[in-house]
Parts: C-alpha cells; structure tokens; sequence
C-alpha cells in the first residue's frame, strides 16, 4: 500500500513550511497517522513529532453540455500535516 500520494505545494503550505516546520501531504485514505509517520521518516529521513490529518468529501459539480446537464462529484481524499523536529527539512525540489 502506498501511503503518501504526493507532496501539497501551495502558497497556504509554503507560509506554513517556513513559519512552523510544517508540511503538507495527499495521503492514502485508509492510513492511520502511524503509519503516516513511520512512511514521512523513511522517505525524507527526518523526525517527525507530529501528524495531523484530515479527511475531505468530494464537491458536487455540475456543468451544462449540449447534451443536458452532467452532475457529478470530484475525489474524496485525506490530507496529513506533518511537523518535523527542530532542524529537520524537507526539500521538495532537490530532485528536478
């Protein structure tokens, strides 16, 4: 099972990365918070102190086509924000 889908880079993240330590993850739905940590500390080598998650429901979307209305919903999917030990970082775009 893989647990960190990917890394959440947005501009609410990067103020939270460098006031706090924080970073942000799309995590697999089914993963506890221990898991999540054990996946964040053998991926990135660092120490985490603390994981908090959150699960988000998909929106209702509907948009008008020639061919009538198309109603759907787009993917559910939980978030985890990770703080990391004093001095520890992570760098995102080392390997592009």
């Amino acid at each position: 099972m893989k647990i960190i889908n990917k890394p959440l880079i947005t501009e609410k993240m990067t103020a939270l990365t460098e006031g706090q330590n924080r970073y942000g993850f799309r995590v697999d739905s089914n993963a506890n918070k221990l898991q999540i940590k054990e996946a964040v500390e053998s991926m990135y080598g660092v120490s985490v102190e603390n994981v908090n998650t959150m699960n988000y429901k998909g929106k209702s979307k509907s948009r008008y086509t020639k061919t009538g209305w198309v109603e759907g919903r787009t993917n559910k999917f939980k978030k985890a924000i990770v703080t990391l030990a004093e001095g520890d970082a992570i760098d995102f775009y080392s390997n592009i």
